[in-house]
């Protein structure tokens, strides 16, 4: 099963919202079976926004961590295709264009799962469903991809 993570994921494993937050999201990576795991490319830079604006780390330091995750994670492009895509999802269902692209990109990459605390928890849209991974309750596709 293909997992995309939203940018919440990887900010929080960037330590942007505690260290009890960081470890969650640290662990919640590491338990992902391995090669499952693929970032929108919107999510780096929505990284790099969150590390310079939110946690005031100097843009060198942002950059070199968008690095490090596209070097751990396969990226997936934001092509012509899930622009179009990402507009129609915004338009019909009232999601913000940037939240669009990146559950687009991941309908694009195939992916079953989008592991985001912003979306609406069990919205489904071509195939991917977007699961709150930091919930007590975990999401039934979540809870069989650690079985």
């Amino acid at each position: 099963m293909r997992v995309a993570l939203d940018t919440n994921v990887l900010a929080y494993a960037e330590g942007t919202n505690g260290p009890a937050k960081k470890e969650a999201a640290l662990d919640l990576i590491q338990t992902l079976p391995q090669g499952s795991t693929v970032l929108p490319a919107q999510t780096l830079g929505e990284l790099f926004n969150v590390l310079v604006r939110k946690a005031r780390r100097p843009a060198a330091s942002a950059r070199a961590a968008i690095l490090s995750w596209q070097d751990a994670f396969p990226v997936l492009d934001t092509s012509a295709a899930v622009i179009a895509s990402a507009a129609d999802l915004a338009t019909d269902h009232q999601l913000g264009i940037w939240d669009a692209v990146v559950l687009a990109a991941a309908a694009e990459a195939e992916c079953r799962l989008l592991l985001s605390e912003d979306l609406q928890e069990g919205f489904t849209w071509r195939g991917v469903t977007v699961t709150n991974p930091f919930s007590p309750h975990r999401h039934l596709l979540l809870a069989a991809l650690f079985e």
